[in-house]
């Protein structure tokens, strides 16, 4: 193995730093898993135009207060910021906080609509990342959570911290 190899080997799968490295994380939203309950995840590609890309290159994206919905059977996402490089066009008008049209099959489609409209789930934004040279987004569909779950939720996290502090330190001692 080349000493190349050697060091992307060592540091993981889509961890080389290439903007195109598969699995590659851009954006995350962590408060999603903070203020909902994740069912479903889905995987569609982000309609962008070149400006974006060149700012999601650069790391300007940001996907913390976004939200999907769908209109006239298409996939939208909405509040996503893409911040605009200074010198990425100047024939182009960029706006930041633009719609954004999401790429999924029509049977996906149809199924998120009946979960959303049936079922009351919101379509929620969870990660921006690479696969191959393309952006791709990860929606999964949520239920929003109460105080109530939000506290109970902290209290088995530390719970479990706990457990296995008591764990290792009875398998130490034994």
């Amino acid at each position: 193995m080349s000493k190349q190899g050697a060091k992307n080997k060592a540091k993981g799968p889509g961890a080389s730093g290439k903007p195109g490295a598969v699995g590659k994380t851009i954006a995350l939203n962590k408060r999603a898993r903070h203020e909902y309950h994740l069912e479903d995840r889905f995987e569609a590609g982000l309609a962008l135009q070149g400006w974006e890309l060149k700012s999601i290159r650069a790391g300007r994206a940001q996907i913390g207060e976004s939200y999907a919905v769908v209109r006239d059977g298409e996939l939208f996402l909405f509040g996503a910021q893409i911040t605009p490089l200074i010198s990425a066009s100047t024939h182009v008008v960029a706006d930041d906080r633009r719609t954004r049209k999401l790429l999924l099959h029509r049977r996906e489609i149809d199924r998120l609509l009946g979960s959303i409209q049936r079922d009351g789930y919101t379509l929620v934004p969870t990660a921006l990342y690479w696969k191959g040279n393309k952006v791709k987004i990860e929606l999964a569909l949520a239920k929003g959570k109460q105080s109530h779950d939000k506290r109970e939720a902290a209290k088995d996290r530390d719970w479990a911290r706990d457990k296995q502090r008591v764990m290792r330190r009875h398998n130490r001692d034994a």
